[in-house]
């Protein structure tokens, strides 16, 4: 099964296969009632309606189950996270960079700690004893 960000946002291009999607979202739905319902608002053959369904299948935003002759479709949230995940990839791009770039920060955060650690000792080991005077 590809889910392909370029198969999921080709599947959704269609307006009759985002009306299957908002059928099956909330419930598996038997093929048969899938194709009444997508027949009320467009005229569309059965067969046509079955190749529709094997393209979101095909795309990974549907997934079949079969009992005996009858099909049932439901909602496959698998396709919808790849389709998601790249959408962010978009509106974020620079994400992905994040953790990496907070792991950077911490350690040079740290280094600037050791840095004026070590300072501190070599200037407290430089002054001689009979320097220091008593507060």
């Amino acid at each position: 099964m590809n889910r392909s960000p370029a198969k999921i946002f080709e599947a959704l291009g269609d307006p009759v296969r985002r009306g299957i999607l908002e059928l099956v979202v909330a419930d598996e739905q038997p093929a048969g009632a899938i194709v009444d319902a997508v027949r009320r608002y467009t005229p569309i053959s059965q067969p046509a309606v079955s190749q529709h369904l094997r393209v979101l299948r095909d795309a990974g935003l549907v997934r079949v189950r079969t009992e005996g002759t009858r099909r049932f479709y439901a909602l496959d949230p698998t396709g919808l996270d790849a389709a998601r995940s790249w959408l962010a990839r978009l509106a974020d791009p620079l994400e992905e960079f994040a953790q990496p770039l907070d792991a950077l920060a911490t350690e040079i955060a740290r280094g600037k700690r050791v840095r004026r650690t070590s300072k501190a000792d070599v200037d407290t080991a430089a002054v001689p004893a009979s320097d220091v005077r008593p507060a």
